[in-house]
């Protein structure tokens, strides 16, 4: 239901005036579990690094409203638990995990932080697909590096592989702007693989990912794309493109009233699959600290280690 100035709005062709009160009622819905605890991996004034656990969404959307990152920023924020609370501090994560997704979640506590960690993902992802030798130098001084840790299907016989499949967005039931997927005529995209540990009786293969593009879900479509999809992925298959899609039938239909329904396809937000962004290196966001260089680690968790890493834990 919608309200203006109070009253119930029945002609849809209602036009707005300045001043205007415009209310949307929506019926509540609970939201699913989720995750709650967030570990504070580095902070200082102007930045906070957090170690994601999975299935907990970075921003506001679709089931997920309350039980998101961004709301649990804003209550340290409001409850003064961390130097987040200092005036003029806007504590926002300045890009995306998948909710399946664990580890470092970079978040600006200033505008002047925000606008600077924004390029440096920005300028990273620009330089990718242009192979003049100017930008070649420039992305050897990239000022941030972003290395995950995934656990995929099969065996890789290659010990170092270099992917650089564009990925695109198709029609896809339950994805309103659509599924990112591998596709030719998409923005171009570049992940460096290196095999840590082969695993020949569970037919699966421990990698380290270095990514030098941000399109969303890059890793989980190109690790897919070259036949090794992520352990556990409950929507990308070989190829970079959904298990389960048919093209001739897409249910677009949503509960009434704002409540959300759970797809009845695969969709990005479903968990299960083991993806953990392990190291972050980057230039201090602040221009008077621009020469500190940070490199931050998230604990890894159990199944991505290698077993030298648990021998060493032990």
């Amino acid at each position: 239901m919608i309200t203006i100035d109070g009253e119930v709005v029945k002609e849809p062709k209602a036009i707005l005036r300045d001043g205007m009160e415009l209310v949307y009622h929506r019926l509540p819905w609970r939201e699913p579990d989720a995750p709650y605890l967030l570990q504070v991996l580095y902070e200082d004034d102007d930045m906070i690094a957090l170690n994601k656990p999975p299935g907990l969404q970075v921003l506001p959307g679709g089931l997920f409203q309350q039980r998101t990152v961004l709301m649990q920023l804003q209550w340290r924020a409001s409850k003064g638990s961390s130097s987040l609370a200092i005036q003029g501090s806007h504590p926002v994560p300045v890009h995306r995990l998948g909710r399946g997704t664990s580890g470092i979640l970079l978040c600006a506590k200033t505008k002047v932080a925000k606008t600077s960690l924004a390029a440096y993902f920005a300028d990273g992802t620009s330089l990718i697909g242009d192979s003049s030798n100017a930008n070649m130098e420039k992305s050897k001084t990239r000022k941030i590096s972003k290395v995950y840790r995934a656990l995929v299907n099969g065996i890789l016989n290659q010990d170092k592989i270099i992917i650089k499949q564009p990925i695109g967005t198709m029609r896809y039931p339950g994805v309103a702007k659509g599924l990112y997927v591998a596709s030719p005529s998409g923005k171009p995209a570049l992940s460096k693989v290196e095999v840590l540990e082969r695993d020949s009786q569970l037919n699966q293969t421990l990698v380290q990912v270095e990514i030098e593009s941000g399109r969303p879900h890059q890793i989980r479509i190109h690790l897919s794309f070259i036949g090794h999809p992520l352990l556990g992925d409950p929507l990308y298959d070989v190829g970079g493109q959904p298990r389960c899609f048919d093209s001739e039938h897409e249910d677009e239909s949503f509960a009434e009233d704002g409540g959300y329904e759970r797809p009845a396809k695969p969709v990005p937000g479903d968990c299960g699959y083991y993806l953990h962004a392990h190291q972050l290196v980057l230039s201090h966001p602040h221009p008077s600290k621009n020469e500190q260089v940070i490199k931050i680690t998230a604990p890894l968790p159990s199944i991505l280690r290698t077993q030298a890493e648990t021998e060493e834990l032990m």
